[in-house]
């Protein structure tokens, strides 16, 4: 009865989605407030990678040290992990609503803190306090809505950050005069609270019928948990001692970890810095590019939804990681030429630009005719282009924010992040097409994935696995990049995830099934069965699309 696939969308549900909403708006109500909660991680995600810019301008400190910069973009990702893991248990302990209520305000304190923040550390503070809020509500919103809707439709910088209070403010109030999930409620034994709830989500000639499907669903879920036990490690130890189960975790913690690898966090984390070490020094077009390229992740996400059911989770995702290797390829030579082809410095210029303002390696080294544009950023130190054309030779300076205000005071181009280079659009366009290439296959279908792969005792379970190893790879990449493009350049960076994106591809090969259109009990044999991918062998049922993996 129950398939491992998402269906399709069709005409006769969408009709059914309207139909009932119309019917009963109190149930949009319920999805949109909860539904505000996905909009934390997101705004937090795009708005950092802006206000970076304008951070390193105000703290001198954050300028100067990219392991401060790290902290404070990766850190809202490490308290998201512990804030999924508080909300977890604060789901069953508390209940949803307050669950919710509680994370609107623990990200409304990080937003305050954030926007308030007189130095570096306490925004690092104000950051953890957003991931925790953001942690919490993506654990509790998703679980509030599928059980507060009718089964049959379910399917300046300052300025910047202290927005994000808005949305759990909003949320907040909105949530204080709706209900608690009747599925929490009736697990408390609060039978009348919870019938009170579906007299308001279902007509009343089908409440008495849905309170007793509420009832045998909660009762398996019980049987469930008394079979493969009640807390992490019992029931890791119940999953590996069962193969299908076993090969499920590796194909679906396998599609989180490469979704990460393959460096996508670091272009929504760091947009605006890449379009800097691409050559565009001004904040204000460095910030309006990303957004286009960032844009293009949501157009990659529709395009998810017309082909993930026609052609296949697996198929979608080997050909997203072979064009994503491509991409990555690509924008590591564009960035490898812009640095061998960067504006020469002008010795005459750098050293009688003003008073202690030459770089200090460019005065200690004998001999520096061959030092570009990029070999003085590698010392720290900023470049101030030539007046008049930004590719002839110009200074290396000390990087400073006041050398850099003499440098435009000039009418010349300060640049402290990447080099002047006329293939800078050329990077634009590759990092646009690296972003939609990715979204429809591995940005979505390893969710889909994870949502089907594991026995339905064990859905739960493995999903939290992947999403925890998903987000522990995401604080990796996100901690590392930019300390590895000071390490391997950028052009090296880009390089390293192409041969993390390869192994990727490989790894999904060879241990990830397929899993559209089977119901559980056929995944549950390919599965057990350990089938291999051409040329290797091939499914006894001659399907035509390979669902092999590994032990």
């Amino acid at each position: 009865m129950v398939e491992g696939g998402i269906a399709p969308v069709d005409k006769t549900e969408l009709t059914e989605f309207f139909r009932t909403t119309w019917k009963t708006p109190y149930i949009l109500r319920l999805a949109m407030t909860a539904g505000i909660g996905g909009l934390l991680f997101g705004y937090d995600t795009a708005v950092i990678s802006g206000a970076l810019l304008y951070i390193r301008d105000d703290f001198n400190s954050v300028n100067k040290h990219t392991w401060l910069q790290e902290l404070i973009v990766s850190t809202s990702v490490a308290g998201a992990i512990v804030g999924a893991a508080i909300g977890a248990w604060m789901n069953d302990s508390l209940g949803r609503k307050k669950s919710i209520l509680t994370a609107d305000v623990v990200f409304f304190l990080g937003s305050g803190v954030m926007a308030a923040a007189p130095v570096p550390l306490v925004l690092v503070l104000g950051r953890i306090l957003v991931g925790l809020g953001v942690g919490m509500t993506s654990m509790t919103s998703p679980l509030y809505i599928s059980e507060t809707s009718p089964t049959r439709i379910r399917g300046t910088w300052r300025w910047m950050l202290g927005v994000g209070a808005i949305p759990p403010i909003i949320q907040f109030v909105l949530m204080l005069s709706l209900p608690e999930s009747p599925r929490w409620l009736y697990k408390q034994n609060k039978i009348k609270e919870a019938t009170a709830v579906l007299e308001k989500i279902y007509p009343a000639d089908e409440v008495e019928k849905e309170l007793e499907l509420l009832k045998s669903s909660i009762e398996a879920a019980e049987a469930d948990e008394a079979s493969i036990g009640h807390n992490f490690f019992t029931k890791f130890r119940s999953a590996m001692q069962k193969t299908e189960v076993r090969r499920a975790l590796v194909a679906g913690v396998t599609v989180q970890l490469v979704q990460q690898f393959v460096g996508i966090n670091t272009v929504m984390y760091y947009s605006p810095t890449i379009m800097q070490l691409a050559g565009y020094a001004s904040k204000v077009v460095a910030l309006g590019l990303s957004l286009v390229t960032t844009g293009l992740n949501a157009v990659g996400s529709i395009v998810s939804l017309l082909f993930v059911d026609r052609y296949g989770r697996r198929r979608m995702m080997l050909v997203s990681l072979v064009f994503i290797i491509i991409g990555l390829v690509a924008l590591s030579t564009v960035f490898y030429q812009s640095a061998q082809h960067a504006p020469m410095i002008d010795n005459y210029d750098s050293t009688h630009f003003g008073n202690n303002s030459t770089c200090i390696p460019y005065t200690s080294i004998p001999n520096t005719s061959r030092w570009n544009c990029m070999t003085c950023l590698k010392q720290s130190c900023g470049f101030c282009a030539s007046q008049g054309d930004k590719f002839q030779p110009g200074a290396c300076l000390v990087n400073e924010k006041e050398i850099g205000n003499m440098c435009h005071g000039q009418h010349r181009v300060w640049y402290n992040e990447g080099c002047p280079s006329k293939l800078g659009l050329f990077a634009v366009i590759l990092l646009g097409f690296y972003i939609i290439v990715y979204s429809p296959g591995m940005g979505t279908t390893p969710w889909i994935l994870n949502a089907e792969i594991y026995p339905l005792k064990y859905r739960g379970f493995g999903g939290g696995v992947a999403a925890m190893s998903n987000w522990t790879a995401n604080l990796i990449v996100s901690m590392a990049f930019l300390s590895l493009t000071e390490a391997l350049g950028s052009w090296g960076t880009f390089l390293l995830f192409a041969g993390f994106s390869f192994l990727g591809l490989i790894a999904i090969y060879f241990l990830v099934p397929e899993t559209k259109g089977l119901p559980l009990e056929e995944i549950e044999k390919v599965l057990h069965k350990g089938f291999r991918p051409w040329p290797f062998g091939r499914n006894e049922n001659n399907q035509n699309t390979d669902h092999g993996v590994s032990a």
